[in-house]
C-alpha cells in the first residue's frame, strides 16, 4: 500500500498484514493492494471427434493446449482440462516376442498372427500397423551358455531340441507397417535360442523398442501399443553385475546397422523407472503378455511402470489376439493425467469429474469410460514463495499415452503495482533513498525508516529503542541495532522478524516433525491455522465426515470424533468408525437387521439400496451351526413364524466382520394329543407305583425291626429259667409229696 503516513516508522513490515488487521490500524481500502493469482487461456482448439482421415494430422484430445499463471504466492487458482479419447484413432502396434526354447511352441502358434490380427484390429480402427521383434538375453556368461561348442548352437547336446540359433538380447526384426503378410514372413522365418537361467533379457528390448522411434517406425499421430510376450520373469537393474556388467544403462537407442542392440553386452539391465520414463516419453503402452504363473509378478510391475497392463497369455500364445483386443479396449477405457517437470515450489491438486458427473477429489484418473467419451479435470495450483525477480517456469499435463499435452507457463506476482511510482531521491527518505510503496529503500551505507542514519552510528540512545524491556538482550540477541532500530539476522530455518526480532516463522509446534502439520502458518512462535483445523500445531482436524458410520451415526454411536478419527468409548468397540463390537450389547440386533434383509429380504433394511449400502459383511449359510469357536458371539431371535434363527457374529484378523447363520429358522412342531395324555397317565402311575414301593419297604422293615425285638425278649425269658442259681429240685417224701406237688406247680405258675 502506498499512505505516506501509514504505520510504525520503526519497522519495516507494519504496511504488510491481513486487510481487516490494516483497515482496524485506519489505512483506508482505496490505498491498499492486494495482487492476486489469475489464469488465463493462450490456445484452446475444440476437441476432435474422429481420428483418422484427412484431419488425422490435426486430432486434439485435449483442451486447452496452452496457458498461462500468474500466481500469488499462498493465492490458489484453478483451471480446468477436458479429455477425450477420439473414435478411428490410428494404431501401431509392436509385438516384442520372447524367442527363448521354451516359447517355441508359441512360435509356432503365431506364424499366421498378422492376418488374423489386422482383420480385428481392423474393427477397433481403420489405420492400424504393425511390427515385429525379439529378445533372448545377454549372450555372455552366466546368463547364456558362451563354451566353444555352443558358440553357433547353443542347443549342442540337448536331446530333446538338439538344434537352435545363438542368443541374442534384441532384434528388430520388421518396422511397423500395413502390409501385414510381411509380419507373417517374418514370423516365419524365425528359430528358437537357448540360455542358461530362467530369467529372460526382455527389459533391454522393451527400452530400445521404446527409444528407437525411427527403426521402428513410431508414428506421431497413432496409439502406440507394445506388446511384450513372455513365458519367464525378467533380469532387472544390477542383474548384470553377475557378468561383469557395472555401467548402468543410459536410456538411448544402441541399433547396430543389423538392427540388433549393440549395447546387450557392455551396459546393465534396465530399471523400473528408467523404463517407465522412456514409455511415458514416447507415449507408449506396454502389454505384458505373460503365463499365468507370472501374472501377480508382471502385475506388481504395473503398478510401478505407468501406462501398463497385464494379460494373461495361453501356453501356447492361443488367445493373443483376444488378449491384444481385451488390453487395448481396456486401455482405451481410462484417461489418466501426468505431471512433467513441475516446478518444486508449486503445488498442484487434482480433481476428476468423470462420466456419472461427480467430482471426484485427489484423482487424476477415470476409469470405465467409452471411445469416444469426454472426461474434465479441475487442477488447483499454488505457489509456496517467490523465485527470482523474473523467474520463469513452465509445466506440461499430458495424459498417459498420448500425445496431446497442455504446456502450463507460470510467472510470480510477487511485487505490488505500486512499484511502479518509485520516487528516487525522495524527501521523504532524506533525498538519500527511493521512496517506493509508502517505505524508503536506503542509498549505500544509510539506515533508517527515512534514511536518517548512516552505517556505524552507535549509542545508548539508539540501542535503548533496540530493547523489549529494561535489562534485556539487544535486538533478542538476533539482530543488529542500527539507527534506533532491529535489523534482524538471517537464518536457515526461516525469516526472523518484529520490532525487536522477537518473532519469526519456525518456532511453532511441529507434529511427525512438520511444522504446524502443513495445515497452518507459523506467526511468532504460534500457529495459525488454516480453515478446518485446530489445536496448537493445527493437527486437529473438525471435519467428522471420516467419522460417520454407514449408518450415518457419529462413530456407530459407540464413540466421539476427535481430530476427524473415532475415539471408541464402548468396551469392545473398534474400527475406524467402531462399527466393529461383537460384545456390545446391540451387536446382535444390528446384525440381525443384515440377516433379514439379505437373507429373506424382510425387516427395516429389506430396501435392496439400503441393504447394499449398510450391510457390507460377508455372510455364510451353514445347515448347522456351530458354537464352539470362542471368538464368535451366538446370536438369536424370533422370527414372525414363532421361529428361532440363530446365527454367530466374529471379526477376523483381517478386519472382515464374518455372519455366519442357518439357511433357515429353526421351527418345533406341535406335540401330538394322545402322547402328551399318555405321558401324564404313565407317569402318575409310575409315582403311584414308586410311593407303594417305598411304603411296602418301610412296613417291611418296620415289622423286621419288631419282630426281632420280639426273639430277643423270648430269649432272655428262656435263660432266666434254665440257669437261675436259686432254683433246686425239689425232695420227694411221702408224707408231705401232695402238699409239696401243690407247692411246685404254684411256683411254677409263678415263675413263667
Amino acid at each position: 500500500m502506498m499512505h505516506k503516513k501509514f504505520g510504525s516508522v520503526r519497522t519495516l513490515t507494519s504496511r504488510c498484514d491481513l486487510r481487516q488487521n490494516l483497515q482496524k490500524r485506519g489505512c483506508e481500502a482505496h490505498h491498499m493492494e492486494s495482487p492476486s493469482s489469475s489464469t488465463t487461456v493462450v490456445k484452446s482448439e475444440p476437441l476432435s471427434s474422429k481420428g483418422s482421415g484427412p484431419t488425422q494430422y490435426d486430432v486434439i484430445q485435449i483442451m486447452p493446449q496452452k496457458i498461462s499463471l500468474s500466481l500469488r504466492p499462498g493465492d490458489q487458482t484453478s483451471f480446468k482440462v477436458q479429455v477425450r479419447q477420439v473414435e478411428d484413432y490410428p494404431v501401431d502396434l509392436y509385438y516384442l516376442m520372447d524367442l527363448s526354447l521354451s516359447m517355441k511352441d508359441d512360435l509356432d502358434t503365431i506364424r499366421n498372427l498378422g492376418t488374423k490380427l489386422a482383420d480385428e484390429m481392423r474393427k477397433l480402427t481403420s489405420n492400424f500397423r504393425l511390427g515385429f521383434g525379439s529378445f533372448v538375453d545377454k549372450n555372455m556368461s552366466p546368463f547364456s551358455y558362451t563354451a566353444h561348442k555352443y558358440q553357433d548352437n547353443p542347443c549342442n547336446g540337448y536331446k530333446l531340441f538338439p538344434s537352435c540359433v545363438p542368443s541374442f538380447g534384441f532384434r528388430h526384426l520388421l518396422s511397423l507397417t500395413d502390409k501385414v503378410d510381411r509380419f507373417n514372413e517374418e514370423v516365419q522365418k524365425q528359430m528358437v535360442s537357448r540360455n542358461r537361467d530362467a530369467p529372460e533379457g526382455g527389459f533391454d528390448a522393451i527400452l530400445q523398442a521404446a527409444v528407437c522411434k525411427e527403426r521402428i517406425g513410431w508414428r506421431k499421430e497413432a496409439f502406440h501399443l507394445l506388446v511384450f510376450a513372455t513365458d519367464d520373469v525378467p533380469h532387472l537393474a544390477l542383474d548384470g553385475k553377475l557378468g561383469g556388467l557395472v555401467q548402468p544403462h543410459d536410456g538411448e537407442c544402441h541399433m547396430n546397422e543389423k538392427n540388433e542392440y549393440s549395447g546387450s553386452t557392455k551396459m546393465d539391465y534396465p530399471s523400473l523407472a528408467l523404463l517407465g520414463e522412456k514409455l511415458a516419453a514416447n507415449n507408449i503402452y506396454l502389454i505384458f503378455a505373460v503365463t499365468k504363473r507370472l501374472y501377480v509378478i508382471y502385475k506388481n510391475f504395473t503398478a510401478l511402470i505407468p501406462g501398463t497392463t497385464v494379460e494373461i497369455l495361453d501356453q501356447d500364445s492361443k488367445n493373443i489376439i483376444q488378449l491384444i483386443v481385451n488390453a487395448y479396449n481396456n486401455i482405451r477405457s481410462k484417461v489418466e493425467l501426468t505431471v512433467w517437470d513441475q516446478p518444486e515450489d508449486l503445488s498442484l491438486s487434482f480433481t476428476a469429474t468423470c462420466q456419472d458427473g461427480q467430482p471426484l477429489p485427489g484423482l487424476r484418473k477415470c476409469a470405465d469410460l467409452k471411445i469416444g467419451d469426454t472426461v474434465s479435470f479441475n487442477v488447483s495450483v499454488d505457489a509456496r514463495g517467490c523465485p527470482a525477480p523474473g523467474t520463469q517456469q513452465s509445466f506440461t499435463i499430458k495424459p498417459v499415452g498420448f500425445k496431446d499435452r497442455l504446456e502450463v507457463s507460470v510467472d510470480y506476482r510477487c511485487d505490488c503495482g505500486c512499484t511502479d511510482q518509485t520516487q528516487a531521491n525522495s524527501t521523504h527518505c532524506s533525498s538519500i533513498g527511493q521512496y517506493t510503496c509508502g517505505i524508503c529503500r536506503c542509498d549505500p551505507g544509510y539506515l533508517g525508516a527515512r534514511c536518517e542514519c548512516q552505517e556505524g552510528e552507535a549509542g545508548s540512545m539508539y540501542l535503548s529503542a533496540c530493547r523489549q524491556a529494561e535489562g534485556m538482550q539487544i535486538c533478542g540477541g538476533r539482530g543488529e541495532c542500527s539507527c534506533n532500530q532491529c535489523f534482524c539476522y538471517e537464518s536457515e530455518f526461516g525469516k526472523i522478524y518484529g520490532t525487536f526480532c522477537e518473532c519469526d516463522d519456525f518456532s511453532c509446534a511441529r507434529h511427525k516433525g512438520i511444522l504446524c502439520s502443513g495445515h497452518g502458518e507459523c506467526h511468532c512462535g504460534e500457529c495459525k491455522c488454516h480453515a478446518g483445523y485446530i489445536g496448537d500445531n493445527c493437527n486437529c482436524s473438525t471435519d467428522t465426515s471420516s467419522c460417520v458410520s454407514d449408518d450415518g451415526q457419529i462413530c456407530s454411536g459407540r464413540g466421539s470424533c476427535a481430530c476427524g478419527r473415532c475415539q471408541c468409548t464402548e468396551p469392545g468397540a473398534f474400527g475406524d468408525t467402531c462399527e466393529k463390537c461383537p460384545t456390545c450389547p446391540d451387536a446382535c440386533g444390528t446384525k440381525r437387521e443384515c440377516i433379514e434383509c439379505r437373507l429373506f429380504s424382510s425387516g427395516r433394511l429389506s430396501d435392496n439400496q439400503t441393504c447394499q449400502r449398510l450391510c457390507k459383511d460377508e455372510i455364510i449359510t451353514v445347515e448347522t451351526l456351530k458354537t464352539d469357536d470362542p471368538n464368535a458371539v451366538l446370536c438369536l431371535y424370533k422370527t414372525e413364524n414363532e421361529c428361532v434363527m440363530k446365527f454367530t457374529y466374529s471379526e477376523h484378523a483381517n478386519g472382515m466382520s464374518v455372519l455366519t447363520a442357518l439357511k433357515e429358522p429353526e421351527c418345533g412342531a406341535a406335540p401330538d394329543a394322545m402322547t402328551v395324555l399318555l405321558a401324564v397317565v404313565g407317569s402318575i402311575l409310575l409315582v403311584g407305583i414308586v410311593l407303594l414301593a417305598i411304603w411296602k419297604l418301610v412296613i417291611t422293615v418296620h415289622d423286621r425291626r419288631e419282630f426281632a425285638r420280639f426273639q430277643s425278649a423270648r430269649s432272655r425269658a428262656r435263660y432266666e429259667m434254665a440257669s437261675n442259681p436259686l432254683y433246686k429240685q425239689p425232695i420227694s417224701n411221702d408224707y408231705v409229696e401232695t402238699d409239696f406237688s401243690m407247692y411246685s406247680k404254684s411256683y411254677n405258675g409263678a415263675a413263667h
